[in-house]
């Protein structure tokens, strides 16, 4: 038995698991999936897998970011955290990123 992905119109559709026989005699294109991590909505052009990740719509980055600032509302209030500062910084970022021009494009950068 092996990972057989369905492609259409260029992209990972479906994945099954079946033997050769079953792949050999299936209707649409199968592909064998070598790499575990290959999964539906991969393109599959010239013979290569590729991801693209899907543009991020601004109510997706609305919902991010608030879902940012609430794991991080503890660090605002604990005066000996950590790189605080920097912490502080990237909560302002996440407040000011809807008023960018890279908005929803480019997600502010946690610190390290």
């Amino acid at each position: 038995m092996a990972r057989y992905g369905i492609i259409k119109n260029n992209k990972v559709k479906d994945i099954i698991i079946a033997d050769a026989d079953f792949a050999e005699s299936y209707e649409q294109e199968l592909i064998l999936l070598e790499d575990d991590l290959i999964k539906i909505g991969y393109d599959y052009i010239d013979g290569v897998f590729s991801y693209t990740e899907p543009p991020i719509t601004g109510e997706q980055a609305k919902q991010w970011r608030n879902n940012e600032l609430v794991s991080t509302d503890f660090i605002a209030q604990t005066p000996d955290y950590p790189n605080r500062d920097a912490w502080l910084i990237y909560r302002q970022e996440l407040r000011d990123w809807p008023s960018t021009a890279d908005f929803p494009e480019t997600k502010p950068t946690k610190p390290e």
